[in-house]
């Protein structure tokens, strides 16, 4: 999981009004209930973000991932030093390589649903996936990138 590419006209405006790191971090971390990255370290270069530390699991890497490429400004994010738990503890470094999509204009959830899914009434499964990025699921845009989440 390295770099990802996203729609820098797009997202929410949190960049320019001072230290662009500490926004998108204090982004991240507002963003959960709980500290979602141990050491987590922020570094903006123009427009790429390279996020660093230790997340609690695989969806929070990606979730954070997410938050910080549907920053408007943002068009890359580097994830190769952000780690996690279970990539730490152990000795199989393979992972589930995620799925991204970025939201077309017409998009529902449910026609994202039944075009991955084959069934538009999974589409809870998506916006569970992407609850710090998808605040309404009635409330999508061009543009936003989200996660979409492998069936079990």
């Amino acid at each position: 999981m390295g770099f990802f590419d996203f729609l820098s006209s797009a997202g929410k405006k949190i960049l320019g009004k001072g230290d662009d790191g500490a926004a998108i971090k204090a982004e991240i971390e507002e963003s959960f209930t709980e500290l979602p990255v141990q050491g987590l370290v922020v570094e903006v270069d123009g427009d790429s973000v390279a996020l660093g530390g230790v997340a609690t699991d695989l969806a929070t890497k990606e979730k954070a991932v997410l938050i910080a490429g549907n920053v408007e400004g943002i068009s890359q994010v580097n994830a190769d030093q952000l780690v996690t738990l279970e990539q730490i503890s152990s000795e199989n470094t393979s992972e589930f390589e995620p799925v991204f999509y970025t939201i077309q204009k017409g998009d529902t959830l449910w026609g994202i649903s039944e075009d991955f899914y084959k069934d538009g009434s999974k589409y809870p499964l998506i916006v569970e996936a992407n609850l710090e990025v998808i605040k309404d699921a009635d409330l999508i845009y061009p543009g936003q990138a989200i996660r979409i989440p492998e069936l079990a």
